[in-house]
């Protein structure tokens, strides 16, 4: 696929050589308008346009001819009488077989090539192969970056006066970001969209730009967009929020920038550790961070009774998220949908390889939030470098972690500080915990709370609810031993300093 100004050169020079045929693949057929009046001009040349709603005119000038919406006759009469002239076919239709209607254009071909004419045909179809071999293919792609940042720079250069816009150099190529893989008119209309509704633009609305992606595509059941908390806190993984926030600014760097490094923006992250500790939660916390719709994708749905339907529901999946991108896709416990490929069943190795040749070579910009418990139930091709951008392990929360989540749930449901003295009395019994743990603690007191007001929040109550807690390294030692043991050896710490509790194995 070519840019505005590559095809712009393509077809020059085509017309140029006089190529009987030029095949002009867009499906946005404004935008090749607009190329073919920028040629006319430039090479101070005719070339005459047909569509049915405006039936032939001159591109380069008003003048325009009613042909009874039959063109082809006159476009073999016009290269008939004026030898060396163009003419462009914006309605072009029932040219991917052979039949009556292809078959007059191929008469029309053979025409123009001797009296040295050229039949340009702006089409998103097949073509019939015989037309084809006429002539030359071009592709016009959907605007690039600096097509998209000068499409939105001109909007809001047209109604900055009558409109509050916000906007800044880095909110625009943010926009042209999650912009990507819009036409031209969608992209305007979208703008158009959210200016309306707010009577502003401001940069809380930059989600709301690809949002709206989800809603152009044919849903697919394996996949439902998740709502996210734009207020959501995630307490400690400092480690892992470094390594996200240095990864940001490549995943939105513009494709000329990752082109003239020979980069590709990150792939994805797959997060394994002891569970309830926030590997889920971490998939909203990129969505929020990066300002981007989230996505879960339920990989085992796709499996089905009936032969080749498992490989064409993953297709569907794979082809609707590069639809829908830039954003983040989430698969929750991705051993348990991609083990089956280990135990001899042939549609399982199909689909496994599937999903790896995309996570490999997919070319949108999507990000994969990966998590598992079971690390050993993972196919060994799920680790190979390129994959996955890096593999985090994310321990039972150190002292310093609990402490952030105990004070940020007490904030949230208790409405309560907890003093200095109490934390540390609330740490030390909160020791081998797990965040969840900790979640369900305070909001077992909240819900008293909510019965019986706010005096049942006491020291000696959130101490005693918090004793009764069994943690799950209590409950499975053996698990999280053999969990942290893997992840000391195979992964990066999400957390700068580990858990620091020892499990009491038996």
């Amino acid at each position: 696929m070519g840019n505005y100004s590559s095809t712009k050169a393509e077809i020059t020079n085509y017309i140029r050589a006089r190529t009987p045929l030029i095949i002009v693949d867009s499906s946005e057929r404004e935008r090749v308008e607009r190329i073919l009046k920028e040629i006319a001009r430039e090479l101070n040349i005719n070339i005459s346009y047909y569509t049915d709603a405006k039936q032939v005119c001159a591109l380069n000038s008003n003048v325009s001819k009613d042909v009874d919406s039959d063109p082809l006759q006159y476009i073999a009469s016009s290269f008939k009488k004026n030898r060396n002239s163009t003419f462009a076919f914006g309605d072009v239709k029932r040219i991917g077989e052979d039949n009556v209607y292809s078959r007059e254009i191929l008469n029309i071909l053979y025409l123009a090539k001797e009296t040295n004419c050229t039949l340009i045909l702006i089409t998103a179809d097949p073509v019939w192969s015989r037309l084809s071999q006429f002539g030359m293919l071009t592709s016009l792609d959907y605007p690039d970056t600096e097509e998209r940042i000068s499409q939105i720079k001109s909007f809001i250069s047209q109604y900055r006066g009558k409109y509050t816009i916000e906007w800044n150099d880095e909110d625009i190529r943010m926009a042209a970001t999650l912009l990507r893989g819009f036409s031209e008119i969608q992209i305007e209309n979208i703008l158009s969209t959210a200016l309306v509704s707010q009577s502003r633009l401001g940069r809380e609305d930059l989600y709301e730009l690809t949002s709206q992606k989800s809603r152009l595509y044919s849903a697919v059941s394996s996949i439902q967009m998740v709502k996210v908390d734009r207020n959501l806190t995630v307490s400690g993984l400092d480690a892992l929020k470094d390594w996200l926030n240095s990864k940001k600014s490549i995943f939105f760097a513009s494709d000329e920038d990752l082109q003239q490094r020979d980069l590709t923006t990150p792939k994805g992250i797959l997060l394994a550790g002891v569970p309830g500790c926030g590997k889920s939660l971490s998939a909203k916390m990129v969505a929020k961070e990066w300002e981007l719709p989230l996505f879960r994708f339920d990989i085992g749905t796709v499996y089905d009774k009936w032969v080749g339907e498992s490989e064409k529901k993953m297709k569907d999946a794979l082809q609707f998220i590069d639809n829908v991108s830039p954003c983040v896709v989430w698969v929750d416990e991705i051993e348990k949908a991609l083990s089956v490929s280990d135990s001899g069943n042939d549609t399982g190795k199909r689909v496994l390889g599937q999903f790896l040749f995309w996570l490999q070579e997919s070319q949108s910009r999507v990000f994969l939030v990966a998590t598992a418990n079971d690390i050993s139930a993972l196919p060994f091709e799920l680790f190979r470098k390129g994959r996955f951008s890096e593999i985090f392990f994310i321990d039972l929360p150190n002292a310093a972690e609990r402490k952030a989540a105990i004070a940020q749930y007490a904030k949230q449901s208790l409405h309560i500080k907890i003093s200095s003295d109490d934390m540390n009395d609330l740490l030390q019994v909160s020791e081998g915990f797990s965040y969840s743990d900790i979640e369900y603690a305070i909001k077992d007191i909240a819900q008293l709370a909510l019965i019986n007001g706010q005096s049942v929040i006491t020291k000696e109550s959130l101490m005693e609810t918090f004793k009764k807690i069994v943690p799950i390294s209590k409950n499975n030692p053996d698990m999280v031993t053999r969990i942290r043991k893997w992840g000391s050896e195979r992964a990066v710490a999400a957390s700068s300093k580990s858990g620091g509790y020892k499990v009491e194995t038996k």
